[in-house]
């Protein structure tokens, strides 16, 4: 039995993940455009955002846009792009007075001058604020970060500057984009999907995956309850085993 979420609320996890899942669809099933679908989703990540907050999680990713979604049509990536601006340039402020420390991950080379900036402006911001970490995933691969990672070791190692046998586990994470946050506990994906799709790989190697059949732009604090119910309800061993 899936215990109350009250119950426990001091078991919540520290770092949830979520793979925004199913705008398209969602917009599809109404006979709206695709980009009604992004929009409403845009609107489902303010909630998870405040919910998150409420709930007193400390650590949220958002896998808001894929190294692959360069690959869709030019018209959605810049309706997507579009969103992206107007989140940073309406929420900030909102954020901001919320506690919210924002900050992204990713390949910024891809993305355009004026995006880098309202990044880097909302990142400085927030710099000092503690009660939320939220961290947007934006043209962001997962195999193509620890291909990153490996290559910046391999040209340390080459260079003289690193003993190969310093080279962990730990100091492998220090070379990702996610360096200093903690791995993801639960990662959720919406849609009713079951895959990674290329997001935290590495980090992700011992989270709790909860899969859900509501479309993004349905999400809401009652979905993100529920998943968190069935973190909660399970035994997390890594790979150990109790008496």
């Amino acid at each position: 039995m899936i215990p109350a979420f009250d119950e426990l609320q001091l078991r919540l996890p520290r770092h949830i993940a979520v793979i925004m899942d199913g705008n398209g669809r969602w917009a599809k099933a109404r006979h709206l455009p695709r980009f009604i679908g992004h929009q409403r989703g845009s609107e489902a990540v303010r909630r998870v955002v405040e919910a998150a907050a409420d709930m007193g999680v400390e650590y949220l990713t958002l896998y808001a846009f894929s190294s692959e979604n360069w690959r869709r049509p030019p018209a959605e990536v810049e309706d997507l792009m579009g969103l992206l601006r107007r989140y940073l340039r309406r929420d900030l402020a909102e954020m901001h007075a919320n506690g919210v420390r924002l900050r992204v991950i990713g390949e910024r080379s891809r993305l355009s001058g004026d995006i880098v900036s309202l990044i880097e402006n909302a990142e400085t911001q927030t710099a000092a604020n503690c009660r939320l970490n939220v961290t947007l995933a934006i043209s962001y691969g997962g195999q193509d970060e620890i291909v990153a990672a490996a290559r910046a070791i391999a040209q340390a190692v080459a260079a003289g500057r690193l003993d190969p046998a310093a080279v962990d586990h730990q100091l492998f994470a220090s070379r990702l984009d996610t360096a200093g946050l903690p791995d993801p506990d639960l990662v959720i994906r919406t849609s009713g999907e079951k895959r990674l799709s290329n997001f935290l790989l590495w980090q992700a190697a011992y989270a709790e995956l909860v899969f859900v059949d509501t479309l993004w732009p349905d999400f809401d604090r009652a979905d993100l309850e529920a998943a968190i119910r069935e973190y909660q309800a399970r035994d997390r061993r890594f790979g150990g085993r109790r008496e």
